[in-house]
């Protein structure tokens, strides 16, 4: 065959952006592993951990099985960094849902919404919800989760309790925030396995809400926290 018509099949990779402080070699590398990543993400959410090999991966991202290994030591340590990836953003998502309003309860309800919205896309429900339990481990995956949407459950569980100037210790707003986590993991999995998953999603807002109003009106009441023992 032709040089010339060897070069029409071969596409055309776009020069890699100047970053300051790294070689060329370095931004190559930077831009394999994040190719990697994108690719993982997208077969694991089509197709499961378990039907998704390191063959596929590679071939997608268009590099060799010895630059995915120069990365990750396997396929479960590509998907441990997928999994970061979708907690993060969706960590992120709620924390920015909570920024719109300055009002503790209208930040509760907020950040709710936003989750019930995440554990609905087949990427969180399938990643995060699905399979990671199976594919991390129950501990490693609660560590994992802790490190990400935890913390923002316990920013909303602080502005509740503490709204108004109350004052609620640590460990009982980390009580608090525990009991709220655990209630919002099954919540997700309620939904993702719903056969109507939105009206799912509306029905658990709808009781959780219900809930926080509860603690709405005892706080309004003056009833303190530490009153209730």
């Amino acid at each position: 065959m032709a040089k010339s018509s060897v070069s029409k099949l071969v596409p055309k990779v776009p020069p890699l952006p100047s970053v300051p402080g790294m070689s060329r070699r370095q931004q190559f590398s930077a831009s394999t592993k994040k190719t990697l990543i994108e690719v993982a993400e997208k077969l694991f959410t089509e197709h499961g951990y378990a039907s998704t090999s390191l063959d596929a991966i590679v071939a997608g991202a268009e590099v060799t099985k010895g630059a995915l290994y120069h990365h990750f030591s396997g396929k479960q340590a590509l998907y441990e960094v997928v999994f970061e990836k979708v907690e993060a953003a969706t960590a992120q998502s709620i924390d920015a849902a909570m920024r719109e309003t300055k009002d503790p309860w209208e930040q509760a309800r907020a950040g709710l919404r936003t989750f019930l919205e995440a554990v609905q896309q087949p990427t969180y429900r399938r990643i995060v919800v699905q399979e990671g339990p199976s594919v991390l481990g129950y501990q490693r995956y609660r560590e994992q989760e802790e490190r990400s949407t935890f913390t923002v459950v316990e920013d909303i569980v602080a502005a509740v309790l503490r709204a108004g100037d109350r004052s609620v210790d640590d460990e009982m707003v980390a009580t608090f925030a525990r009991l709220f986590f655990g209630a919002m993991s099954a919540a997700g999995e309620s939904v993702t396995e719903a056969s109507d998953p939105e009206d799912a999603a509306d029905r658990i807002e709808l009781a959780v809400t219900y809930l926080l109003t509860g603690v709405r009106t005892l706080a309004e009441q003056g009833v303190r926290v530490e009153d209730m023992r």
